[in-house]
């Protein structure tokens, strides 16, 4: 992998010994590029004798051929990229330019995990570079995401949940979170902020529906950018609900949570009913709008749980530094797709539809904003300042975490509880956090106690 050639950083210059709780750091992959020589045939050439060399000689020689080969293609696709890169981080922009179409050549996007990675990388530069010149970039906003590409990536993250732990990793963890939560509650108001086409949902339904207490209400408010497949979304939940026996009503809003004013929607409309608000982070593009007031509506509506799953990439910085970071996060995450046995076309369809334009877009400008108004880098840290505590995943959302992992045919990731926070990684890189919150002051029975340090005795029973 392109990452266990870069120089040792502050991102990966950790490392772990044995005995220790894996680290989040970057290791080598097990994967290799494949040689560009062309194949011998078995056969010999015609008129000729065969060579009979001992088989094993003839492997070891090809190995060492195939592996110096290797080595050398994929030292010199991360020396051009890190170059690139340095030439656009000080307006060298011609330079920069003129190494893109040997970056080109080396890479693709149907060839190796490295290949792949420099190719989405390469179009990112190119992007950055184009943006400079014209002093504009135009990233993937509402529009055109509700004209041409809603279909594509909504079928990218179905192909994702199918080819990897991610998605399932954020629906585990959060929908045990939130079925604890409503231990002693009959009604329940989920607030997603970026529902999409509501893969999670299903699975909460299934275990609310076993619980001995029979749920009286459940309604999903579903946040997103394009209004009839947030419809169509609603449609196939109310069908799964009908499915498990349970009363459920869907609200459909077409929007982002930060610029909405009518709040409305947000209201009980039972004094027993319990606000659920749950967000699983993506680059794609800007879910919140204005993250202040975003952090601001979450306050104001008095939830009895958060749950939110993080990427554990930072988009701030200058940057170079910003590269760099991204490299080693995109590396480990088109490695693991790789290693998890997706290939051709569905693989090709993840990469394209979702991870490239986050690569886009982290480069492009910084991430998926554009307004040029103060981000939140970690989604964690904003809620506990606008008044939230943070409650422990350390029960059973880690022992459903720990039992998807054992249970997928996927070796590499890892699975740290990091003081209640829990982080998916590959190989001890971190990919996602997922984390929950409650208000610092009681919400309903949620509990009257101030203070930001972990809640560790519930375990998430509020």
């Amino acid at each position: 992998m392109l990452q266990s050639l870069l120089p040792k950083s502050p991102i990966n210059a950790s490392s772990s010994s044995s005995d220790a709780a894996p680290t989040i750091t970057m290791g080598p992959s097990k994967r290799s590029l494949p040689s560009s020589s062309p194949t011998t045939s078995d056969d010999p050439p015609a008129g000729k004798k065969p060579h009979h060399s001992p088989p094993a000689a003839i492997a070891v020689t090809s190995v060492t051929h195939d592996s110096l080969e290797q080595e050398s293609r994929g030292l010199r696709l991360l020396s051009l990229l890190l170059h690139c890169a340095e030439s656009v981080a000080i307006d060298n922009l011609s330079e920069a330019l003129t190494l893109l179409p040997e970056i080109s050549e080396l890479a693709s996007p149907f060839g190796s995990s490295p290949e792949r990675v420099a190719a989405y990388f390469a179009d990112a530069l190119h992007a950055r570079i184009l943006s400079s010149f014209l002093g504009a970039y135009s990233p993937l906003s509402f529009k055109p995401l509700i004209l041409t590409q809603t279909h594509r990536i909504s079928r990218a993250f179905q192909l994702l949940n199918s080819i990897s732990p991610l998605l399932k990793f954020s629906h585990f963890t959060s929908n045990q979170a939130i079925f604890q939560a409503l231990e002693s509650r009959d009604r329940v108001h989920i607030v997603d902020l970026d529902i999409m086409q509501g893969l999670q949902w299903p699975g909460l339904f299934h275990i609310l529906s076993s619980r001995p207490r029979p749920i009286q209400s459940i309604r999903i408010t579903g946040v997103g950018p394009a209004i009839e497949n947030l419809q169509s979304t609603g449609r196939r939940l109310a069908d799964f609900a009908a499915g498990f026996g349970l009363p459920f009503d869907f609200t459909p809003i077409e929007g982002k949570i930060g610029d909405l004013t009518d709040l409305s929607h947000f209201c009980p409309r039972d004094p027993d009913e319990a606000i659920v608000v749950h967000w699983t982070q993506h680059c794609l593009y800007d879910v919140t709008g204005s993250d202040i007031a975003a952090a601001q509506i979450l306050k104001s509506i008095r939830p009895l749980l958060v749950t939110v799953v993080e990427q554990d990439l930072g988009h701030g910085g200058d940057f170079l530094a910003r590269f760099v970071e991204a490299l080693h996060y995109y590396s480990a995450l088109f490695d693991a797709i790789g290693d998890g046995g997706a290939e051709g076309e569905e693989r090709w369809e993840v990469e394209r539809g979702i991870l490239g334009g986050e690569i886009r877009n982290i480069l492009a400008v910084g991430g998926p904003k554009r307004t040029g108004e103060v981000r939140i880098e970690r989604w964690g840290d904003e809620l506990r300042r606008v008044g939230f505590r943070p409650v422990s995943l350390s029960g059973s959302p880690a022992a459903q975490a720990s039992l998807l992992l054992g249970m997928v045919p996927w070796k590499g990731y890892t699975l740290v509880d990091e003081e209640g926070r829990l982080k998916l990684g590959w190989k001890d890189l971190s990919l996602l956090t997922a984390s929950a919150w409650r208000p610092a002051y009681g919400n309903g029975g949620a509990g009257e106690s101030e203070g930001g340090d972990w809640d560790t005795n519930d375990r998430v029973s509020l």
